[in-house]
């Protein structure tokens, strides 16, 4: 008999705590549910609109993409040519292209992941017309980039030192990464 209280203990105190652990599993995924997230994006190749999607279908959040009111073109994009638009757009650090769609409901949102391709070793400059359109005092920016040979350091410090009243999360470069890399990084992220 004493082995028999004994044991149904046991089996209270265990199933008290696998409840407790259950309701603090349950409060964090309430928390998250009451969180809302925003993927947001430019791409002028594809490529980063790829891990953005990505992204959005691991944290199940909503997907926006920058698109600039003129589309570049195969010509605007040529990185060797002085004149292309890029160039012109890159070697001018106060240049704002327009985009030409906005978030109308971006107070909804409390993170806010942008991603954008690295280009002559930063953020093209159309992520500065986005930041510069909307107030992030209450979201907090995760940057993300994709490059065929860059890192995103420096554009995440020219990004931070540009705009210091934004709350920054760390960066991520995200070239050919699984979606397990994805989710390390996200899950992870502070």
């Amino acid at each position: 008999m004493k082995k028999f209280i004994i044991s149904l203990f046991a089996v209270s105190i265990f199933m008290t705590a696998c409840s407790q652990n259950e309701n603090s599993k349950n409060q964090i995924n309430e928390n998250k549910m009451k969180s809302k997230t925003l993927i947001v994006y430019f791409s002028a190749t594809g490529t980063t609109e790829s891990v953005a999607k990505q992204l959005a279908d691991i944290l199940k959040a909503d997907l926006h993409k920058i698109e600039p009111l003129h589309p570049y073109t195969a010509d605007d994009l040529d990185w060797t040519n002085r004149k292309s638009r890029t160039s012109i757009e890159m070697n001018d650090k106060q240049f704002r292209p327009t985009i030409g769609n906005k978030i109308d409901n971006i107070d909804d949102y409390d993170k806010i992941y942008v991603g954008y391709p690295i280009w002559w070793y930063t953020a093209p400059t159309i992520i500065n017309t986005f930041l510069e359109s909307y107030d992030f005092k209450k979201i907090k920016i995760i940057p993300f980039a994709t490059s065929g040979s860059s890192d995103i350091e420096k554009s995440c410090k020219e990004l931070k030192d540009r705009y210091p009243n934004i709350n920054w999360g760390k960066g991520k470069l995200l070239n050919n990464v699984s979606k397990k890399d994805i989710e390390e990084w996200i899950f992870n992220e502070k």
